[in-house]
C-alpha cells in the first residue's frame, strides 16, 4: 500500500505500533472501550476515524472479445500472405549460414576456427569407429554420419560451438533397436559378419557392393537408417509445431541419472570386447544383468591376447584424460591420446599378425569413397517408429541444452526451434546416405569451445578431416583390434560416472532431486533405456505433484515498523495483529490438496465444524433445562461454551503464493467461509494475482465485484478493523490460548458435555 492509502487509514507503517507494537490507532480504541463505556464523543471520533478508510480500486485492462473464427482466419492469411520480404526472411532464418558467413571476420576467427576443428575432427576419428561397434554397425558407417551431420549443422545450427555427431546414449538405443530387428529377421545375433570390404581384394567399390544381396551388416544400417529418418521426422515435427516446451519435463536431475545409467549399459555391452569374447546382445528388461551373466558363463574363452591389448590401453588412456582435464587451463589444446593410440595399436596388431596369430577381432577393411545414396527401408517405419520417439526427445534435449548453455556463456542467442530443424535434417537426409542418430555431445563441445571455436566454420574442417580419413586414410585402419575400441567407448563414459562425486552437494542442494537422479539411473541401468528414461520423467512429475499436495503454511506476524508480513514459525520478533489471523499457503489450490489446505487452516486457527457442534449442543441443552431438571454443571459448561467469546474475528488468506485455483479449490474456499461465517468469523483473501480473481469471478465466489478481495494483506487488516470498530466488537485481551488448545478445549467440551 502506498504512503498516501496509509495515511487515509490512519495505518502507516509508523504510526501502525504502540508501545511494543502491538496495537494500531484502530484496535487501541477497542481496548480504550473495554476499560470505560463509550461516550458519545469517542463514539463520534470513532466513527471518523472510520471514514478515513477507503477501498483500493484498480481498472483492469480490456479484454478483446475476438471471435475464435476470425482469429484463426487472421492467423491463415498472415501466414499465407507472400512477399519478397517475408520470402528473404524465411530464407534466412531456415538458413543461418548465409547470414553470418557474409559477415565473418578473417583476421579473428580463422586461426580458431581451424585448429578448433582440425582437433575434434582428430578426436572424431577413433571414436566414430568405436561408437559404431556401440550401434551395431560397420565402423565406416560411424565415419558417414560424423562427417554428414558437421556439413549440416553448418548451415542449419545457430550455436557456433556445440559439436553434433555420434552420441554414445543414442548409439546404444540404435544397438538394442538393431539387434532386435536382426533377430526379428533371423540373423545371428552373435555373428560378426565379416566386413564390407573382407568379401573383396581389398579394392572393392563400394557401389559393387551394395548391388549385392543385402547381407547382415546391409540389413543392420538399414535398420539404424531407418528410426533416424524417423527420429529427424518427429524433431522436424516438434519444431513446426513448436513443441519444444516437452523438453522441459527433462530436468537436470533426470538427465545425469539417465546418461549415468545408460553408460553402465554401454560400460556391460562392450565388456565382452576388452575380454575377446563373442556373445549375443541381450535385449530388453533387464539386459544389463543378463549380459554380465553371459559373460561370466562364458569368462573361460577370454582371449588373452585382447584382454592385454585392452588392460594397456587403460593404462594409456585414463591417466592422460586426467591429465588433460587438470591442465585443461595451461593446454592449448588437449592431447590427442585416442589417436596415438589407435595408431600404435593398429601397427602391433598388423606387425604382430595378431589377428592370424592369436585369432584376436579386428575392425576389417574399411572401404573408400562413399555409397549411393539409398531410402529407408519404409516396410520397418511400423516397427521402429515408437523407438524413435525417444531417440528425437533425448537428441533436440540435449542439442537445446548445450546450445542454450553456451550462448549464455559466450553472450549471444540462439533460436530453439531452429535448433530443433538443424538436429532434425541432421537426422533426416544422413539417414539416405547410410547414417545413424546424431546430436550434441558435451564432451566434444567442451574440446570445441576451449580450442578456440569461435563460428559454425570449424564444423566443415571437423568434416574435411573426416573426408580425407574416408578418401584414402580408412583402408589402414583393418588391423585395429575391437579391443582398443572397446576400451576407447569405455574411457569416454568417465564423465558420466563420475557423476556419483557430485550426489553429496546435490543431496545438500536438492534431496527431492537426489531421489530424481537414483530413481532414473537405476531404472535406465537395470530395466531399460527407454523404460528407463519413461520412468524418469513419470517419477519427477510425481514428485512435483507430491510438493503440491502437502506444501507448507504458516501464520504471518507484522514486520516491525513495515506494513511486510512474514512466517512467525520462519522468523521472530513479528507482530501478531489483536483479533486477526494471516494464513498464507504456498502452492496451488485444487484438487489434490484442498483437505491439505482446509486441515492447515483449521489447525493454525480453530475448527469452526467443533464450534458450531459445541453451540448446537448448548443450544438444546437450554432447551432440555426449561423442561427437565438436570445436573448444573453440565448445562454451565455448555451455556459457558456457546457465549465464551473467539479469540478472533477476522482470517486473512494470503494468496499471494496460490497461482491458480481450480474448481474444487473454488469450492474449499466457499465452503471455508460458510464454516467461519456460522460461527461470525469473517474471512478475507488478499494479494490475489489475477488469474485467482477470474476463476473466483468464475465461480461466483464473490456476490459483487472485489467483494473481500484486497490487493494487500495490509487493506485486508485495514478493512477488518473498520468493520469491527463499526459493530463496536472488543476482542478480549486475556485470550491468549494457542490454536491447537483452543481446538482441544473445543473437543473436551463437547465430549464432556455428552
Amino acid at each position: 500500500m502506498s504512503s498516501e492509502s496509509a495515511e487515509q487509514h490512519d495505518l502507516s507503517p509508523k504510526d501502525s505500533l504502540e508501545g511494543k507494537g502491538q496495537y494500531s490507532p484502530l484496535s487501541r480504541i477497542h481496548m480504550e472501550l473495554e476499560k470505560e463505556p463509550r461516550t458519545d464523543l469517542q463514539q463520534s471520533e470513532a466513527t471518523n476515524q472510520c471514514r478515513h478508510y477507503r477501498r483500493i480500486h484498480v481498472e483492469p485492462q480490456e479484454k478483446s472479445n475476438t471471435n475464435l473464427k476470425q482469429f484463426v482466419i487472421k492467423k491463415l492469411r498472415k501466414s499465407c500472405q507472400c512477399s519478397p520480404t517475408k520470402a528473404k526472411k524465411t530464407i534466412l532464418g531456415f538458413l543461418p549460414v548465409l547470414q553470418w558467413l557474409p559477415k565473418y571476420d578473417l583476421k579473428k576467427n580463422i586461426l580458431g576456427d581451424v585448429m578448433s576443428g582440425l582437433i575434434v575432427g582428430i578426436l572424431l576419428v577413433p571414436q566414430s569407429i568405436a561408437y559404431s561397434l556401440l550401434a551395431g554397425q560397420e565402423p565406416i558407417y560411424g565415419l558417414y554420419t560424423s562427417f554428414f551431420a558437421s556439413l549440416i549443422y553448418f548451415l542449419l545450427g545457430t550455436s557456433r560451438h556445440i559439436s553434433v555427431g555420434i552420441f554414445g546414449i543414442l548409439c546404444l538405443m540404435i544397438g538394442e533397436v538393431v539387434d532386435r530387428e536382426l533377430s526379428k529377421a533371423g540373423y545371428d545375433t552373435a555373428h560378426i559378419a565379416p566386413s564390407l570390404g573382407m568379401v573383396s581384394n581389398g579394392s572393392t567399390s563400394l557401389n559393387q557392393i551394395s548391388d549385392r544381396m543385402c547381407d547382415r551388416s546391409c540389413y543392420a544400417i538399414t535398420v539404424g537408417s531407418t528410426v533416424t529418418f524417423m527420429a529427424g521426422v518427429y524433431q522436424v515435427a516438434m519444431g513446426f509445431f513448436q513443441v519444444g516446451f516437452v523438453s522441459v519435463y527433462l530436468s537436470d536431475a533426470l538427465l545425469s541419472g539417465f546418461v549415468t545409467g545408460a553408460s553402465f549399459t554401454i560400460l556391460t555391452s562392450q565388456a565382452k570386447y576388452l575380454l575377446g569374447l563373442s556373445l549375443p546382445r541381450s535385449n530388453g528388461v533387464g539386459s544389463l544383468i543378463t549380459t554380465w551373466i553371459h559373460i561370466f558363463r562364458n569368462i573361460h574363452k577370454t582371449n588373452i591376447c585382447d584382454l592385454i591389448t585392452s588392460l594397456l590401453c587403460l593404462l594409456v588412456l585414463l591417466p592422460t584424460k586426467e591429465l588433460n582435464e587438470h591442465f585443461k587451463s595451461k593446454l592449448k589444446a588437449p592431447i590427442p591420446t585416442e589417436l596415438f593410440v589407435v595408431v600404435a595399436a593398429t601397427l602391433a596388431s598388423h606387425f604382430g599378425k595378431l589377428h592370424e596369430t592369436y585369432n584376436t577381432s579386428v575392425a576389417g577393411h574399411i572401404p573408400t569413397g562413399f555409397m549411393s545414396p539409398k531410402a529407408p527401408d519404409w516396410n520397418l517405419i511400423p516397427s521402429v517408429a515408437t523407438d524413435a520417439i525417444a531417440m528425437s526427445i533425448i537428441g533436440f534435449a540435449i542439442t537445446v541444452s548445450l546450445s542454450e548453455m553456451f550462448a549464455k556463456k559466450h553472450g549471444y542467442t540462439v533460436k530453439a526451434n531452429q535448433e530443433m530443424y538443424a538436429i532434425g535434417f541432421c537426422n533426416i537426409i544422413p539417414s539416405f546416405f547410410h547414417c545413424f542418430t546424431t546430436s550434441a555431445a558435451l564432451a566434444k563441445t567442451l574440446v570445441k569451445e576451449s580450442t578456440g571455436c569461435q563460428t559454425q566454420l570449424s564444423g566443415v574442417m571437423t568434416a574435411l578431416v573426416l573426408l580425407l580419413v574416408l578418401l584414402v586414410i580408412a583402408p589402414l585402419f583393418y588391423s585395429l583390434q575391437k579391443s582398443v575400441l572397446g576400451v576407447i567407448t569405455i574411457v569416454n563414459l568417465r564423465g558420466a560416472l563420475c557423476k556419483f562425486k557430485d550426489l553429496p552437494k546435490m543431496w545438500r542442494v536438492s534431496r527431492m532431486d537426489t531421489v530424481i537422479w537414483f530413481v532414473t539411473m537405476l531404472s535406465s541401468a537395470l530395466i531399460s533405456t527407454e523404460i528407463g528414461l519413461l520412468i524418469g520423467v513419470c517419477f519427477s512429475m510425481f514428485c512435483v505433484i507430491l510438493r503440491t499436495q502437502k506444501p507448507k503454511s504458516s501464520l504471518l506476524g507484522l514486520v516491525e515498523e513495515s506494513d511486510i508480513f512474514e512466517s512467525m514459525s520462519a522468523y521472530r520478533n513479528l507482530q501478531a495483529k489483536p483479533g486477526i489471523k494471516i494464513f498464507r499457503f504456498v502452492a496451488p489450490l485444487y484438487y489434490i490438496n484442498k483437505e491439505c489446505f482446509k486441515s492447515a487452516l483449521y489447525k493454525k486457527t480453530l475448527n469452526p465444524i467443533l464450534v458450531k457442534a459445541a453451540q448446537k449442543k448448548a443450544a438444546k441443552r437450554r432447551i432440555k433445562k426449561e423442561t427437565v431438571t438436570l445436573s448444573g454443571t453440565q448445562d454451565e459448561v455448555s451455556v459457558q461454551l456457546a457465549h465464551d467469546p473467539l479469540a478472533f474475528h477476522t482470517i486473512v488468506i494470503d494468496c499471494s503464493a496460490i497461482p491458480f485455483l481450480d474448481t474444487a479449490g473454488i469450492h474449499t474456499l466457499k465452503e471455508v467461509r460458510r464454516d467461519y461465517e456460522a460461527i461470525g468469523i469473517q474471512v478475507l483473501l488478499a494479494q490475489c494475482n489475477p488469474s485467482v480473481k477470474d476463476s473466483l469471478a468464475r465461480g461466483e465466489y464473490c456476490k459483487k465485484e472485489d467483494d473481500n478481495l484486497f490487493y494487500s494483506v495490509y487493506e485486508a487488516i485495514a478493512f477488518a478493523e473498520e468493520s469491527q470498530n463499526q459493530k463496536g466488537i472488543c476482542i478480549p485481551n486475556g485470550l491468549s490460548l494457542s490454536n491447537d488448545q483452543l481446538n482441544k478445549e473445543m473437543e473436551g467440551k463437547i465430549m464432556s458435555s455428552q
